[in-house]
């Protein structure tokens, strides 16, 4: 009897050895950082320098320490140079596409899909945020709706648009107080690209992506930054309001609210910071 007992008292003292070596395994598990990276797309003709005074904004207000480049080659092949750092929720990937005068979109949300993967893969990323200038907003718009519905791929939080041509450039294919919206943000007109992209209105991630769309405002008369009316930007919200986890918009005024100046401006920086991190 008293052997009996020695062995079941054996027996339970390995078993409570075992469940506490297992324990601090299962915690270390459960409170691992998975990280949310926020990629960069910037505009036509453009590259990874435009990007470095919001990311470096980013970095002032304490969002990260962890900035990696992913840099797109012209046949879609997506090199991805630096790492984020253990522990850091929040880096930033700043991309560039090599062949940065491609106006096929398509193509270009091909290019920002090819950076998402190679990120799942890499670094095991299961969602992320956005911050688009100028065409890097189309990468965007083509990218979610080629994409926008794959559960296997990461899954978009955030995304902040500037200066997004969705439905025209001045001097192109729009000109300053032509454009108008009706009540529910539909264009009186349409371009090719903006046409299909109205498929968005049905294939937008529902309930999943908080939209804040920043468009510039020179107060000269022409309601436009200069390059871009801001009826073509504000164009988004017939595109993507009614199935947005939310969406809003944010009107930039002055000089410094010019096309090419928007990424620089140190009222997108504080918007956007806001907007994506909460700084």
């Amino acid at each position: 009897m008293q052997k009996k007992m020695r062995w079941l008292f054996g027996l339970l003292l390995i078993m409570g050895i075992l469940s506490g070596c297992q324990a601090p395994t299962k915690m270390g598990r459960s409170q691992a950082i998975r990280p949310v990276p926020t990629l960069f797309f910037h505009g036509y003709g453009s590259s990874i320098n435009a990007e470095k005074q919001m990311v470096r904004a980013a970095q002032r207000a304490g969002v990260t320490n962890s900035v990696v480049q992913a840099t797109v080659a012209k046949n879609g092949r997506v090199h991805l140079t630096g790492h984020f750092q253990r522990g850091d929720q929040y880096p930033i990937v700043e991309v560039g596409f090599l062949d940065n005068r491609n106006g096929d979109y398509p193509t270009v949300g091909r290019w920002m899909r090819n950076v998402v993967l190679a990120l799942q893969k890499r670094d095991h990323v299961k969602s992320f945020n956005v911050v688009g200038h100028s065409m890097g907003n189309l990468a965007i718009a083509y990218y979610l709706l080629d994409y926008g519905q794959r559960r296997d791929y990461p899954q978009l939080r955030k995304q902040v648009d500037i200066a997004g041509h969705y439905n025209g450039v001045l001097g192109m294919d729009d000109e300053p107080n032509r454009m108008q919206l009706a009540q529910n943000g539909r264009p009186t007109k349409m371009i090719k690209t903006y046409r299909q992209l109205t498929k968005l209105r049905q294939s937008y991630p529902y309930h999943q992506i908080d939209v804040l769309n920043i468009y510039g405002d020179l107060n000269d008369g022409s309601h436009s930054d200069g390059r871009v009316s801001n009826a073509a930007s504000k164009s988004l919200r017939y595109l993507v309001a009614d199935r947005a986890k939310s969406y809003r918009e944010q009107r930039v005024v002055g000089p410094q609210a010019q096309h090419s100046k928007l990424h620089d401006n140190a009222t997108v920086n504080r918007a956007l910071i806001k907007f994506i991190w909460g700084k």
